[in-house]
């Protein structure tokens, strides 16, 4: 990941307090309280007067989700107090996605194959829950609405804190911002799939290019792979990794240039579990060596000509220009890889290739 988003609070995470309440105050506790009943909503006004308009109501939005609070309300009730706490340790775990990527030994997460194979009818009602919960179905029911707002809403807010323009997972494809009225997908970066308790949990959505969602990542599991767990980069987090790209050229001919004849190397070394991760997860090294081997790579080694041939600039201070650039804006107009890649042809000796086509 080339860079994080920064988080923008907004009044949607009120749907995750929800979630929240619903969980340690209503199905940890059932075991010995009785039939599921409006009363056990009464510590959370704004949450007991939703669950009365979906009971009330007809819409499918509204039927989907008190029905799923009070099926897994009764799957809850048998549950041994052992039982119960694992299911809170799980969930914690599962809702702190700084400690997840970190692959922070303290946090045992869970996907619903361990829950399946506990107790699969529990495993099956939250997975038809939480894979539901995001969805336009009930988000955009207007009770709900009234409560925690609209996700285009927070959308308009979250771009107006990252301006960058560029999709932070590859630094290739644009993001569609405030002067849009589309936006781009909520990718699940622990994927809703694989994943209970945390598909409506912000710290888990990060606006993603379409490559990335819906191309590269799909359901991807950052956290795990065959090997087992895994580090990956925090969407949200607050320092700076600086992520490094070196690019070497095996080749004499610029024109026939493929992807075999690139190598790539990442840094630094202090992040390289992310790394590996980052690349696997978003098919960056394909990504990168075709547009190494495309007509933007081309055209930044013919700017370099033009520049030559106009101004009389030679391609060594063209490219000490383009490595002042990058320092200032490393996304824009891929400059972080049109750097590198200027750089290894400077080492591959085509510089002095540069000509007149």
């Amino acid at each position: 990941m080339l860079f994080a988003y920064t988080y923008v609070p907004h009044a949607m995470e009120k749907m995750q307090a929800f979630i929240d309440f619903i969980f340690f105050e209503v199905w940890c506790k059932a075991p010995g309280n009785g039939d599921f009943r409006f009363e056990l909503f009464d510590a959370n006004a704004e949450l007991k007067e939703l669950m009365e308009v979906f009971y009330y109501s007809d819409t499918q939005g509204g039927d989907f989700f008190y029905g799923h609070v009070e099926r897994i309300f009764g799957l809850f009730a048998p549950l041994t107090p052992a039982h119960i706490d694992q299911l809170q340790q799980w969930y914690q775990a599962n809702n702190d996605i700084e400690k997840v990527c970190a692959n922070d030994p303290t946090g045992q997460i869970v996907r619903y194959a361990d829950i399946a194979g506990i107790h699969p009818d529990l495993s099956e009602q939250l997975a038809m829950f939480f894979k539901g919960l995001y969805s336009q179905q009930l988000l955009g029911l207007a009770a709900l609405r009234e409560k925690i707002g609209q996700i285009d809403e927070h959308y308009q807010a979250f771009m107006q804190a990252n301006t960058t323009g560029k999709c932070p997972f590859c630094g290739l494809g644009d993001i569609k911002g405030v002067h849009h009225t589309r936006r781009e997908a909520y990718d699940h970066y622990l994927p809703k799939a694989l994943y209970p308790f945390n598909s409506i949990n912000f710290r888990n959505l990060a606006p993603a290019c379409h490559e990335c969602n819906s191309a590269y990542k799909l359901s991807k599991d950052p956290a795990h792979n065959a090997a087992g767990r895994r580090k990956a980069f925090f969407p949200y987090a607050t320092d700076d990794h600086g992520i490094e790209i070196t690019i070497d050229l095996n080749t004499p001919d610029i024109d026939r240039l493929t992807p075999a004849d690139i190598q790539l190397t990442f840094g630094p070394a202090a992040v390289h579990e992310e790394i590996e991760t980052w690349k696997e997860v978003y098919g960056i090294d394909e990504r990168y060596k075709a547009k190494c081997c495309d007509g933007d790579a081309k055209d930044w080694l013919e700017q370099l000509r033009i520049l030559r041939d106009a101004h009389g600039i030679t391609p060594d201070a063209s490219l000490a220009t383009v490595q002042q650039q990058t320092a200032k804006a490393p996304v824009a107009n891929s400059n972080f890889l049109k750097k590198a890649f200027l750089e290894g042809c400077q080492r591959a000796g085509l510089f002095e290739m540069v000509r007149d086509e």
